[in-house]
């Protein structure tokens, strides 16, 4: 029998076992200790990181720290100027003429809306005004951002937000408002959209109605919000001072009627009223016609905007005439009963010069100077104006000063036309036609300015509308430093001016001026109007009157300018005459004047003084 063979799994066992020597060996190979070389690779470039980020820290936290500091306070810090409103403009009662007030306005986001667009617009057209396919046709203009109207009042927005309708947005913002509306913008002016002011005293005094607000610099969380330990205390207080105008919003509204009642009646062009105080040259009332609304200036033509009673230049006609008198009288070339022979037409250097009722009356002859006022003869004032030296003559008009600025704190006043000094002194016909006042030209506020020297007793004065800035509880801030009035004329012979105007109301051109129990100054003027070409427009002329009021006390001047009434009627006297009337009788009862005591009308021979009886 042979040997007994060895079991399979036995041969199988060594072979594993050969296989795990293999392995372990491998396993030992492995983990052998690494190369030199290999660790100083990995320790430099531990080490360099290392360092590299030593050295990134000290370039932050040492080299740039200032910088990064800067830059971290920059990320944190906002600089904001708060919206400060302009100050409010009062008139000389405290009646507000300019205010900033918020509006809203009105955006519609049509894919926000939660119920149908007729079904809103059924709901906000009778708040706004509007029709209510006019608003649903709005809606379909896109989804979102449509604006739907501007300027709306805090009673329209409150409106609006109390019907709760998803898709509607007020935006609020300020707007300067001008209450009076018409009534005082020739004095007040307007703001653009800026705020900035673009006419009269908005833009004349800017910087008084802007209230100056410094940047207020706030710290912000890293979400955003402002922290509010860092707003500053206070930040948001303003002054309550007004800018407080000379102009009685009541007489403004007296002036106005009347002016547009004149102008509509005599098909003019336009108009302007004038009421200043002879003593200091605040004027109390300024008005224009045609004006604007301030709040829509945007509707208006840009030459609405002017002012052009004191911007535009015309020639005073025969309302300069008492001022020519005065000159002759304080030069000493006439005296006040001095007589003059009026042939009613002459000729000067070729050139016919009559009065404007030649044709009908002829000449008057021996007259006195009073009756040269009363009955406005052009000859008897050439005869006047020709008993001064012509040197002195310029001297005396350039010391009123003719072809100079007023000096009123209104924007675009315009210096008046006058000719120089050889020309005017070397031509005769020059100073003829200036001592009826033409042949050169003037504004209307300079008119009222040279007629305060007549009812002051002799001083030219600066015309101003603006009082000063005055605090809630009425106390004075602050007010204009205005020039010094300058003496042109004496007491005396002013007074005998005024005794010469008053016949002219009470006998003269000016009746239509007469109120029972006052004593009034006046002169019309009925002026050819100059072409721009040069001479004269045929039919075209302007009306005035000047009013000085009372007379037993004069302070009060009153000047009416019509440009263009139509008709055969059209003068001084039916235009303009009227118009200072309604203004004086507006004084009256709002300056509380008293009839005088006894109303006299001055004979040419009687005392160049005026009576100086107290009203009762």
């Amino acid at each position: 029998m042979g040997s007994r063979s060895r079991p399979l799994h036995s041969h199988r066992s060594r072979r594993l076992s050969v296989a795990g020597d293999r392995v372990r060996r491998a396993l030992s190979i492995s983990k052998a200790a690494p190369s030199p070389l290999r660790l100083m690779l990995v320790w430099g470039a531990l080490v360099a990181s290392a360092g590299g980020l030593v050295l990134n820290l000290f370039r932050l936290q040492v080299v740039q720290a200032p910088e990064l500091q800067q830059k971290a306070r920059d990320q944190q810090m906002v600089y904001l100027r708060p919206f400060v409103p302009r100050r409010q403009i009062i008139d000389r009662t405290g009646v507000v003429l300019a205010l900033d007030r918020p509006v809203y306005t009105l955006f519609a986001h049509p894919k926000l809306f939660k119920k149908s667009k007729e079904e809103i617009a059924a709901k906000l057209a009778p708040i706004l005004n509007w029709p209510v396919d006019t608003l649903i046709k709005k809606f379909g203009e896109g989804e979102s951002g449509i604006r739907i109207q501007n300027s709306l009042s805090e009673n329209i927005g409150d409106r609006i937000t109390s019907l709760r309708i998803d898709g509607l947005e007020l935006i609020q913002h300020q707007q300067r408002f001008y209450p009076q509306q018409d009534l005082t913008a020739d004095v007040v002016g307007y703001v653009n959209d800026d705020q900035k002011g673009q006419a009269g005293i908005e833009l004349s005094q800017q910087n008084l109605l802007e209230r100056r607000a410094k940047d207020v610099r706030l710290r912000r969380a890293g979400d955003g919000s402002f922290l509010p330990d860092d707003v500053p205390s206070g930040f948001l207080n303003m002054d309550a001072l007004q800018l407080q105008l000379t102009i009685d919003n009541r007489l403004q509204r007296a002036g106005l009627n009347a002016l547009r009642q004149q102008i509509k009646q005599f098909n003019a062009k336009r108009g302007a009223v004038i009421v200043m105080d002879a003593r200091d040259g605040s004027l109390l009332s300024l008005v224009t016609a045609p004006s604007y609304d301030p709040n829509l200036y945007y509707k208006y033509p840009v030459e609405r905007f002017k002012n052009w009673a004191i911007t535009d230049l015309y020639e005073p006609g025969s309302t300069f005439k008492p001022i020519n008198v005065a000159i002759a009288l304080e030069d000493g070339a006439i005296k006040s009963n001095s007589m003059f022979y009026d042939e009613g037409q002459i000729i000067i250097a070729g050139w016919p010069i009559q009065n404007y009722d030649f044709s009908t009356s002829g000449g008057r002859g021996s007259i006195s100077v009073t009756d040269i006022i009363k009955f406005s003869s052009n000859v008897g004032m050439v005869h006047i104006v020709q008993q001064i030296k012509p040197a002195a003559y310029y001297r005396w008009l350039k010391r009123l000063g003719m072809g100079e600025l007023t000096g009123i704190d209104l924007p675009s006043e315009s210096p008046g036309q006058f000719k120089d000094r050889d020309t005017f002194i070397n031509s005769s016909v020059e100073r003829a036609t200036a001592a009826f006042g033409q042949g050169f030209s003037l504004t209307p506020i300079q008119l009222a300015q040279l007629h305060s020297a007549l009812a002051n007793g002799g001083k030219i004065v600066t015309p101003h509308v603006i009082r000063g800035l005055f605090d809630a509880d009425g106390q004075l801030y602050w007010q204009p430093n205005l020039p010094a009035p300058r003496t042109i004329f004496s007491r005396a012979n002013t007074q005998a001016v005024l005794s010469m105007m008053e016949t002219v109301v009470t006998d003269g051109t000016g009746k239509s001026a007469q109120i029972p129990g006052y004593r009034i100054g006046g002169k019309t003027g009925t002026a050819q109007k100059a072409n721009p070409n040069g001479g004269y427009l045929e039919n075209a002329k302007i009306t005035s009157f000047v009013g000085i009021f009372p007379l037993n006390s004069p302070r009060y001047v009153v000047v009416a300018v019509v440009d263009e009434p139509q008709g055969g009627d059209a003068f001084g006297s039916t235009v303009a005459a009227p118009i200072v009337k309604a203004v004086i009788e507006t004084l009256i009862v709002l300056e509380k004047v008293a009839p005088s005591s006894k109303v006299t009308s001055p004979s040419p021979s009687s005392s160049p003084e005026l009576e100086t009886e107290e009203t009762p």
